[in-house]
Formats: C-alpha cells, structure tokens, sequence
C-alpha cells in the first residue's frame, strides 16, 4: 500500500510540475526547478532553494554525479543567493484549513527559477557545462516479473498504470522526455516478456521509430523476495556504445530513478551510468 501511495503522489507531482516533457527548444524551463516544502516561511523555504539548486544542477548538466562534485556541499549552503525568482502553490488548494492547521503548515510547491548568466559558470566551477541541445525522446521497453505475472509495460496496460505514472514522475526532473509503447505495438512487435529480457537495444529501431522515440532503453524489472525489491536491469546504445546498469532491493519508483540518472548521464556525454 505505501507503494502504491508514493506512485500516486509521484503521479501527482508530473501533473502539477510547471516543466514541460520534451525540453527541445525550451531552454528556459531547464534553469527552473521545484522543491515540496511545509508552508511558506523562511526555515522551510531555505530547505526548499537547497533542493532547488541540486535538482536544477542536475538537470541542466544531465549529470546526477554533480551533487558529489567537490564544492557542491559549499554552494548548497548558500543556495538561496543564486535563485533569481520563486513562487508557491497550494497543494491542498481548494481544500479549507481546518483544526489548528495554519499555511505555514500545509505543503506547498515550490517553484524556482535562475539565470543563465547564474547557473553556467556554478556548473564550470563544478567541472560541468549545460546540456543545451535538444534532447532525443526515449522509447522505454520495460519487461516485468512481480510475484504473479510477467508482462510489458505499456502506456494504455492495465497491469501496472503506477509503473507508468513512476516511470513518467522520474524522467520529469531530469528534463527527459519517455514514451512507452501501446499494447497493439508491443503486440504486434511480439515485445513479450521473454523476447524483450533478451533484446539487444540494437533490435529495437523499428519499435522506437513506431513509438516515436529517438532512443531505446530496454530494460528488466523483476520482484526478488530474497532482496526485498526489485531488481532492475537496464540497457542503451548511444554514441557507438553499448551501455548497461542495474539496480537492486529497491522500490520500482527507485528501478525507475536509477533508469532515467543513467540515461540522462549517457545521452548528456558525461560517461556511463
């Protein structure tokens, strides 16, 4: 249940963000970023610029190693000087204060903006720069065993509309844009679960074409009882190369994390996963 909850905030999260899904052309929205705080008061609204300043960071260099970056740890306790604009909005809007409950106790989204003038040389000082080129959509094929079925995740399936929403809820932050097959093409591409655990990316063209992707990242999400979690295998080609990474004894939202830091990591041209 706690899963299921956490994959409905993350579903919430996508709806309300203010940044769009594909970033080609949108450079603007690559130097904003958002936090969840409790209220609007100073302590809070501290806490939210230095998850502002991580998040933005990462996705505007594409590298989520740069929060380990010696000298991050200094800029992050300053983050408040390098925000240009903020604003906040209601999650609970619509909804009265009741009991003692004031708005300096109802979760907020935070939303934060900064200058490019600002930003880019923080990245250079962190030994990075902007990833400002358009960036290629991924088509996701994701095969799945939990403890009763195997299938294919597809954005109009029934067996796991939560994978889709946490799948979307993670590629968001990072400015990526993913698109899952329909189940007519998974269908109709014989994408089952035993051909699609095997497949080489390479294999997959014609189905990223079909779903309008520039990219394949395939990828294997099993439930393990003796991890505890599932345990995620994931696979992309770019640049020549072949790159693989996994995951395991984590929650699908974290498999699903795991999957866009490394393709975001590789699309960006700052190593392997």
């Amino acid at each position: 249940m706690a899963q299921v909850a956490a994959a409905i905030w993350l579903a919430g999260l996508v709806h309300a963000s203010p940044v769009g899904p594909a970033f080609a052309g949108d450079v603007a929205s690559l130097y904003t970023s958002d936090a969840i705080v409790t209220g609007t008061g100073e302590v809070n609204r501290q806490i939210g610029f230095r998850e502002c300043l991580g998040e933005v960071l990462v996705k505007l260099s594409g590298d989520p190693t740069i929060i380990n970056a010696p000298g991050y740890a200094a800029l992050r306790a300053e983050a408040g000087r390098f925000v240009s604009s903020f604003s906040y909005r209601d999650r609970m809007e619509g909804i009265p204060i009741h009991d003692e409950q004031g708005t300096h106790d109802r979760p907020h989204d935070l939303t934060c903006g900064y200058e490019r003038k600002t930003l880019d040389p923080l990245l250079a000082d962190l030994g990075r720069k902007p990833w400002l080129a358009p960036r290629p959509s991924i088509a996701v094929f994701v095969a799945v065993k939990d403890q009763r079925r195997r299938f294919v995740l597809t954005r109009d399936g029934s067996e796991s509309p939560y994978m889709a929403d946490s799948l979307k809820a993670a590629s968001v932050p990072l400015g990526l844009a993913t698109l899952l097959p329909d189940a007519s093409t998974a269908t109709a591409r014989q994408l089952d679960f035993d051909r699609l655990s095997q497949a080489r990316t390479g294999e997959l063209v014609a189905a990223t074409a079909e779903v309008g992707g520039d990219v394949a990242l395939a990828g294997t999400v099993i439930w393990s009882d003796a991890e505890r979690g599932w345990v995620a295998d994931w696979r992309m080609d770019a640049g020549g190369k072949p790159y693989r990474w996994r995951t395991s004894g984590v929650s699908f939202d974290e498999a699903f994390r795991v999957a866009m830091r490394g393709s975001a990591r590789i699309l960006s041209g700052n190593g392997a996963p």
